[in-house]
């Protein structure tokens, strides 16, 4: 497998999608007809939590893997709304993407599958690693910030930096708790994949915080403050200097 991008927005209008999504339910106006099909790659612990998440709003999913005929306990867990495919079916199949592999993949990835996801939504939820990954590409995400890697990666793509903060026990376990929801952090260059991101972290379950462009992804990729926070989405701005 390998690796993946985005596309640009302007600051203002990210600004401005913000303010309209500070609580997730402000976006049900905008797709309250219809729910998106999601195209899960990687349906490991993360990718398999979150996308079950998805179909028990309603969002059809379809989970995908090298070996997609190994999903078959997954798809049945997650009911009639998901279904199991290879890469190229899942881009083929969503209108957004959730993209949960091993971030040492990425490079492979993005040469194989850059040209198909190109100018789809793509939900990154990868974290770097040396032990796991590899020295060089952990070093590259250190000193670029982990949003930059991912749009070299996969150009073609509008990223949003998602669903990387969080051990899957506890995104399993506190979804769609009573409020005060979890946060779920947020990040993107290109303002409207940021709201229909933020819309789909409301549907599984959990509140999104904007935090900025894909530069500021790096406030919460790991080792650095907004990564393993479980908490409000209240707290959670305090933590990273956001406003209220």
């Amino acid at each position: 497998m390998s690796g993946f991008r985005l596309l640009d927005g302007s600051r203002r209008a990210l600004l401005t999608a913000a303010g309209a999504v500070a609580v997730g339910a402000a976006l049900r106006p905008a797709f309250a007809q219809s729910k998106m099909k999601i195209g899960v790659i990687g349906s490991g612990k993360i990718g398999g939590t979150v996308g079950r998440l998805w179909v028990k709003d309603e969002h059809p999913v379809l989970f995908s893997s090298r070996h997609p005929e190994e999903l078959a306990g997954l798809v049945k867990e997650a009911g009639p709304l998901a279904k199991a495919g290879t890469v190229a079916e899942a881009i083929a199949f969503g209108e957004a993407m959730l993209l949960a592999i091993p971030y040492g993949a990425y490079p492979a990835f993005g040469r194989e599958y850059d040209a198909s996801l190109k100018g789809k939504i793509v939900l990154d939820a990868g974290n770097a690693g040396a032990a796991r990954d590899g020295a060089e590409i952990a070093a590259e995400v250190e000193k670029n910030g982990i949003g930059a890697v991912s749009q070299e990666y996969l150009p073609g793509a509008h990223i949003v930096r998602a669903f990387n903060t969080l051990n899957y026990r506890i995104l399993a376990d506190q979804a769609n708790r009573p409020a005060p929801r979890l946060a779920i952090p947020i990040a993107g260059d290109d303002a409207g994949a940021v709201k229909v991101a933020a819309m789909l972290v409301h549907d599984a379950g959990f509140d999104p915080v904007i935090v900025g462009n894909l530069a500021a992804a790096r406030k919460f990729q790991r080792g650095n403050p907004g990564y393993g926070q479980a908490v409000s989405a209240t707290e959670l701005k305090q933590k990273l200097g956001l406003a209220p």
